[in-house]
């Protein structure tokens, strides 16, 4: 089953947490933990994502480079410049999906348009 999310004027997070919600499956009433789905995700007009200054800026994306002292902070805004909106909603949504051995397998059902 294929899902359609516009993102124009939404909230990231809110469209982040549906798009995983319909990833997993949880919409159809065959759903069953274990199992993976036959759903697939495709998510238009994220360039027109709402975004405050407030959360930009405040909003800290941090990872490690294995290095002593590598560790490297992103804010909102900049993670946007450097790689963009549809970047930003797979890492959101990743996040959002469970650890296991089926995570790398629902994420490749997931498009981005901008």
């Amino acid at each position: 089953m294929k899902h359609t999310i516009d993102a124009q004027g939404k909230r990231l997070g809110r469209v982040a947490s549906e798009a995983a919600l319909f990833l997993r499956g949880k919409g159809s009433p065959r759903y069953t933990p274990n199992e993976l789905p036959d759903a697939s995700v495709e998510i238009e007009n994220a360039s027109k994502l709402s975004i405050t200054e407030k959360k930009g800026g405040e909003t800290v994306y941090r990872r490690y480079t294995g290095y002593p002292g590598g560790l490297k902070a992103m804010t909102l805004t900049e993670f946007i410049s450097k790689k963009g909106h549809a970047e930003l909603l797979r890492k959101v949504i990743l996040g959002m999906l469970p650890r296991n051995r089926q995570r790398s397998r629902l994420i490749k059902r997931l498009t981005v348009k901008n």
